[in-house]
């Protein structure tokens, strides 16, 4: 694994060209250190651990998903809880993870990956890997934002670099046929990227499940506003074979050396004692009585106490619960799309009338099942917390939202888009926010509005304006 990601200083010079569009490259030809022309495989575990360490991080430098869910709460520096997007510029700082150091390196391989020699089977196989790992980040970009620069985008050239913002839902549309061809071209008696591949080491039928469980989550995403179409496109991905078990979830494992997880960067090696589980959070757990509390934080005086979420001033740190060393290891992995999430989402479509092969209730206790099992529980202790908490059919929103909340616990941004489309629970915005709601999107980059201007002024008007409580177009209700 530290051989593959060597070459990042020089594939970090590289890819700035993006922005930079003529500079003189002379001088990485000439050092045989870091060469001017990566392979494709390079490019493609540059771009994925890019994707996963900033889309799982909780860096305030960067995304701010875990206290728009509000899971997370401060106890010394209060500006993020309290969505101050502008003092740190996180929109900035995940615009330009997302597009220029995982975006572009999946766009880069593509185009290496078409010089390269390879059986046509296994080049089919690595496209598909490159195109679907492409996409992905795409809906982290898009249900993050809303319309984003798409079609123009990683197109830079010597006159400058302006792309126009391409509407979301047309967008959503391209994704979903980008997805159902990179399907047809994955083979699954064949390998991938053996090495370069640092979720599924080439596993295709693992590539397979993973595009059909991120068409299902588009699908859900098309519910409100396009039921018809979300119905066939849920059934489809189901009916195509999405994840089936633990095994199968998109996860990266750190090796603790050279790379490390995010929540260790920042909570351990940063001596950063300052973020702590919401009250939000463990008030919900303590009230059902989670087994899961035991697993995800400790005791505070013998009881789980929760972050003030929203506090103006911060309490000490010392008062509360804190995440569970479990979280905070060098090698824990970052799962970006679990088998929990899927069955969640099974659970969800089969509640609103889909073919998924299963009820919404059956759905509901297998996920809340997993959820437990995956973190060392029982089945036994999932049984008892399921007949304490059984599902609730005539209010399905609420028992599905709630507990796919808590699931999707570190694993933030799963979690916003369940909030946001099913409204459960209904987060409050604190009384020293920075803005008039609990966001559903974020605001727009900065240096977008120095360079880009026009465009993303544009794409501002036509959204109904840039800010956090300005809904996507697939969150009506």
């Amino acid at each position: 694994m530290k051989n593959i990601f060597k070459t990042f200083l020089g594939l970090t010079i590289a890819i700035t060209t993006l922005t930079s569009c003529e500079r003189d490259t002379t001088l990485l030809n000439n050092d045989e250190k870091h060469p001017s022309t990566l392979t494709s495989g390079v490019l493609l575990s540059m771009g994925q651990y890019q994707e996963f360490y900033y889309i799982d991080n909780p860096s305030v430098n960067f995304n701010n998903y875990r206290f728009f869910t509000q899971q997370w709460s401060e106890t010394t520096y209060t500006d993020e809880m309290n969505y101050n997007l502008i003092t740190r510029a996180q929109p900035r700082g995940h615009f330009q993870r997302m597009y220029v150091y995982s975006l572009n390196n999946f766009v880069k391989a593509q185009e290496a990956l078409a010089k390269e020699t390879n059986d046509p089977v296994i080049a089919s196989n690595k496209w598909a890997t490159n195109e679907i790992s492409q996409i992905f980040v795409w809906e982290n970009v898009v249900d993050t934002w809303g319309d984003v620069p798409y079609t123009d985008a990683l197109k830079a050239s010597s006159d400058g670099f302006a792309p126009k913002y391409d509407d979301a839902k047309a967008i959503y549309s391209d994704l979903v046929k980008r997805i159902d061809f990179a399907i047809t071209k994955i083979n699954t008696s064949a390998k991938g990227y053996e090495v370069n591949d640092i979720a599924f080491k080439g596993d295709m039928t693992k590539w397979k499940k993973l595009a059909n469980s991120i068409k299902l989550r588009l699908a859900l995403n098309l519910s409100d506003v396009d039921p018809a179409k979300a119905k066939q496109l849920a059934e489809e991905a189901v009916a195509s074979g999405v994840m089936t078990a633990t095994t199968d979830s998109y996860t990266f494992v750190y090796d603790g050396v050279t790379f490390t997880n995010p929540l260790f960067d920042n909570l351990v090696a940063s001596n950063r004692d300052d973020f702590v589980p919401s009250d939000v959070l463990i008030n919900m757990m303590n009230t059902k009585a989670d087994p899961r509390r035991d697993v995800w934080f400790t005791k505070k005086d013998g009881k789980f106490i929760g972050g003030i979420y929203g506090s103006p001033t911060g309490n000490p740190y010392a008062n509360y619960s804190h995440v569970a060393d479990s979280f905070k290891k060098a090698t824990t992995a970052s799962n970006l799309l679990s088998y929990s999430e899927v069955l969640f989402m099974k659970a969800e479509a089969a509640a609103r009338g889909f073919n998924v092969g299963g009820t919404d209730e059956t759905f509901y206790n297998a996920a809340v099942t997993e959820s437990m099992t995956e973190y060392g529980l029982t089945p036994a202790s999932a049984s008892t917390y399921l007949a304490a908490n059984p599902y609730n059919s005539n209010n399905w929103k609420k028992s599905i939202g709630e507990e796919a909340w808590v699931a999707m616990y570190n694993r933030a941004f799963a979690a916003w888009n369940f909030v946001r489309r099913l409204d459960t629970p209904s987060l409050i915005n604190p009384p020293n926010s920075n803005v008039a709601g609990v966001p559903v999107r974020m605001i727009y980059s900065d240096q977008e509005y120095t360079l880009n201007r026009a465009n993303v002024t544009a794409a501002a008007a036509k959204i109904g304006g840039d800010a956090v409580t300005t809904k996507l177009f697939w969150d009506k209700n």
